[in-house]
């Protein structure tokens, strides 16, 4: 892998990731596909919406298919028929999941609010009164029961990078601990001191790996702490990962603080991604302060919820307002996949609770994202990055 800065406005960079499968220019959105499916869109639909890469999730599927098997079929990109580059996120955030955040609501921003999560396992109440606290933390790894069947499994680093190897996608990242963003100031420090020992590990044991192609990033912990996130950026930062990750908890307030402390001292000539931030106003704050990549399931979990996004802010098909709406989703944007249908149409699909609803919506969200990032990306070329954000923002969030 190959990182080549091309532009700068301020803080905000455009440049491009050079991977085995293909380039990914920056800023970059990366629309996640946790089993190795991006729910409802067909990988060709998602090529043609303009996604450069994609995320999928080594927890889920080290549970199913398993990863021998996805290595038999020569790794994720046949395996899924994606020819372009992947990324797989090391399982960590399924660790908080499972443990910490098990029986809370609680997102990456410290709110009851789905739209900001990352993939959070889907459990029941049967599971819940079965298991109770289905992951147990400690300095070697993690022990869990699985969600599907309540089989005990353990993770370490050198194993959730053995997976990684075998899933064999074109970037992976290092096993960290994801705390909750309810974790007290001792809690956090505690984790990330465990994420950077972590960290270690998996850089040790990917390099170890003398025929592997793929590159590992690191990932910056602390939570909401500037100092921590300061100290991590500087531990994580003096090691040789081939890019970085900026992950756990915040709050809406300690977004724009906890980035600048936690990219202070990663070095300026490698990547940086955002874990699980999707928001256009985050993604923003991101790009602003020098972040190259994002994922997020909101597009399409969003979506099949019956929420789309337009220039003027989301909106909720079901609502009766739709009923007899014959606009499109969002007249302004002409290319989006789902320009021939109306509202009206969308939202009998919903209320009919027929699965194309949630297809062309999933559709039109990622194509808003997506183009939204590309935006970004032509702003920062031609240095009016901060006028593009004013004039979507002002519009956006009215």
């Amino acid at each position: 892998m190959k990182f080549a800065k091309t532009h700068k406005d301020g803080a905000a960079r455009a440049g491009i990731i050079e991977t085995a499968h293909g380039n990914i220019e920056t800023p970059a959105f990366i629309p996640v596909g946790t089993k190795a499916t991006i729910k409802g869109v067909h990988p060709h639909e998602v090529k043609d919406i303009g996604a450069q890469v994609v995320l999928a999730n080594t927890y889920h599927l080290f549970l199913q298919p398993g990863d021998e098997l996805v290595k038999k079929h020569g790794g994720l990109h046949k395996f899924m028929n994606w020819a372009g580059p992947i990324v797989t996120d090391s399982g960590g955030f399924q660790v908080f999941s499972l443990g910490a955040g098990f029986d809370k609501s609680v997102s990456k921003m410290g709110e009851k609010k789905e739209v900001q999560s990352r993939t959070p396992a889907v459990f029941d109440e049967a599971i819940l009164n079965e298991h109770g606290k289905l992951a147990i933390v400690d300095d070697e790894g993690v022990s869990f029961t699985s969600h599907i069947d309540g089989t005990l499994y353990r993770f370490t680093p050198e194993r959730s990078v053995e997976i990684q190897h075998n899933l064999g996608a074109d970037i992976f990242f290092a096993f960290d601990e994801c705390t909750s963003p309810d974790a007290d100031y001792d809690y956090q420090r505690e984790a990330m001191n465990r994420t950077h020992k972590w960290a270690k590990r998996s850089l040790d044991a990917h390099r170890r790996n003398l025929d592997s192609k793929q590159a590992i990033f690191g990932i910056v912990q602390g939570g909401r702490h500037t100092d921590l996130r300061e100290e991590s950026s500087k531990t994580l930062g003096d090691m040789n990962f081939d890019g970085y990750g900026i992950g756990g908890s915040f709050s809406k307030e300690d977004l724009g603080p906890a980035l600048d402390a936690g990219l202070k001292h990663l070095p300026e000539d490698k990547p940086r991604h955002l874990l699980g931030i999707g928001e256009p106003a985050d993604m923003f704050e991101g790009v602003a302060r020098g972040i190259d990549t994002f994922d997020c399931v909101a597009a399409t979990r969003l979506a099949r919820n019956g929420t789309a996004y337009t220039l003027d802010g989301p909106i909720d098909l079901r609502k009766e307002p739709f009923k007899e709406d014959m606009n499109p989703i969002e007249k302004d944007l002409p290319d989006s996949p789902s320009a021939p249908y109306t509202r009206a149409y969308l939202a009998h699909l919903f209320r009919a609770k027929e699965m194309l609803g949630g297809m062309i919506v999933s559709q039109h969200n990622l194509y808003f994202i997506l183009k939204l990032v590309d935006d970004m990306r032509e702003a920062i070329k031609e240095g009016r990055f901060e006028e593009f954000r004013k004039e979507f923002c002002d519009r956006y969030y009215v």
